[in-house]
């Protein structure tokens, strides 16, 4: 059955891009935290929408499955094929189809690099909004299948508020097109939507038109310290008023976060402000006044310091010194060198909710594992918070402990198991923690809808009905 179903995938994509068995590439196999890991049949890369719904169609007839794959960024194993199944990688499909300055949307396909459409976009004045650390890896694809956020939440929302137009393959072999650049349609259901976030589980996009914004002409970037959490959301409140919308990042960093990463990173920089201080906050502001913006932003900072809010802070001066600030937030390679192994989360809740959540998810860990490691930080100022928890060993035991003290924290502040990063394998059985009973037989609804034989991405998100 596999010599005829590969070569079923080699009569639709030129044999070159059809590799079996030992020839995959390891990249293909598991995902950023390697405790994912499979053995799939084939790595398909298609070039066009076309061949991927031919591909569908032929994994249908045998009965295999499909997981479409990008980036590889996530934590959470949602791009980690089944045993056996098909992997498609949509590398090929990475052009830019069209940028239009005047309605401010780019068409791009879904394997398009997500620092790539950036930089395309700038090149005509605009701006993708969409930023995030993987920037240089992740894909458009992928970060649409996640409904990823990253650094601009603030400001400019979701994936979902940048997607205009999607194309996709449905479980059917169907391809779905709807690559408008209609801000306003509300012609029927928007289908779209549904599947922005389903994880490559209710179908496959292959294009996008994505809503792009005017290129701002300034950019103030500053690292701020607060000696407690409510001082620390006065600064937030104070300046998304006092900016007058211009504020676009607002990342907080807790204490022990801040000391750890800038501890790891003293062989490369120096630490912008001292360790000791209970949060920080990475700030940055972009708008368009290059006589004006600058002074302003200085100025609500100087204020806030007068009033005792901010205790210290340093303003970038080059883009050194800011690209050092965001190095706080982003660089986490050195840091995560000294933690290994451990376990990442992405989760969120009301703003108001995160202290009793830090405080119950770290008690909870503790109990279990004392003298864990457990580092917070996360966007904030739209509720994500992410954790890196560490006690030098990991195990299936382990990490349930973890899982079930982070994920129990967030079920108790009505929050959400995942804010960006996907549900995947590891969050799926606790999804019950975040949606009810009736949320979830109204996914197994739609799931059962769309692809009523299971072909795409199973075993992600939802788990099998017991």
């Amino acid at each position: 059955m596999i010599s005829k179903l590969v070569e079923a995938l080699k009569s639709i994509v030129d044999h070159r891009y059809v590799v079996t068995g030992g020839n995959i590439d390891e990249h293909y196999c598991k995902d950023t935290s390697g405790k994912h890991v499979s053995a799939p049949a084939a790595v398909v890369r298609p070039a066009s929408s076309e061949e991927v719904a031919a591909i569908v169609k032929v994994a249908a007839a045998h009965g295999v499955s499909v997981t479409v794959v990008g980036g590889h960024t996530g934590s959470s194993g949602a791009a980690v094929a089944a045993d056996g199944a098909i992997v498609i990688s949509l590398d090929r499909m990475n052009r830019i189809e069209r940028i239009d300055p005047q309605s401010m949307t780019m068409t791009l396909e879904a394997g398009c690099i997500v620092q790539v459409a950036q930089e395309a976009a700038e090149a005509q004045g605009a701006l993708l909004p969409l930023d995030l650390g993987s920037r240089g890896s992740a894909t458009i694809g992928g970060v649409i299948g996640t409904n990823a956020g990253g650094n601009r939440v603030l400001r400019w929302g979701m994936m979902r508020d940048m997607v205009i137009g999607l194309e996709a393959v449905l479980a059917d072999g169907t391809i779905i097109s709807s690559l408008t650049g209609m801000l306003k349609d509300n012609a029927g259901y928007n289908w779209k939507h549904l599947l922005i976030g389903s994880e490559g589980t209710l179908a496959i996009v292959t294009k996008a038109v994505l809503r792009l914004r005017p290129l701002p002409t300034t950019r103030q970037t500053a690292l701020v310290a607060t000696e407690d959490f409510d001082s620390a959301v006065t600064v937030l409140r104070q300046l998304e008023v006092r900016l007058s919308g211009r504020l676009t990042s607002f990342e907080l960093l807790w204490g022990n976060f801040y000391e750890a990463m800038t501890q790891a990173q003293l062989e490369q920089r120096q630490r912008p402000l001292p360790s000791g201080y209970g949060f920080y906050a990475v700030l940055e502001a972009m708008g368009g006044d290059t006589e004006t913006d600058a002074d302003q932003f200085e100025r609500v900072l100087a204020d806030l310091i007068e009033g005792g809010t901010i205790v210290d802070a340093v303003i970038a001066q080059s883009e050194r010194e800011r690209d050092a600030i965001w190095a706080i937030r982003e660089d986490f390679q050195p840091l995560l060198a000294t933690m290994r192994p451990l376990a990442v989360y992405d989760v969120s809740m009301a703003v108001a909710d995160m202290p009793s959540f830090v405080g119950a998810a770290s008690d909870a860990i503790e109990a279990k594992h004392p003298g864990s490691t457990i580092l917070f930080y996360g966007h904030a100022g739209d509720g994500n918070l992410h954790a890196l928890v560490s006690n030098g060993e990991m195990d299936k035991q382990i990490q349930l402990d973890f899982d079930t003290a982070v994920f129990g924290a967030v079920r108790d502040v009505g929050g959400s198991i995942s804010a960006e990063h996907g549900v995947g394998v590891l969050r799926a059985p606790f999804l019950s923690w975040s949606r009810s009973d009736s949320e979830i037989a109204l996914m197994r609804t739609l799931k059962a809808a769309l692809d009523p034989d299971n072909i795409l991405n199973p075993g992600k998100v939802l788990l099998p009905a017991s």
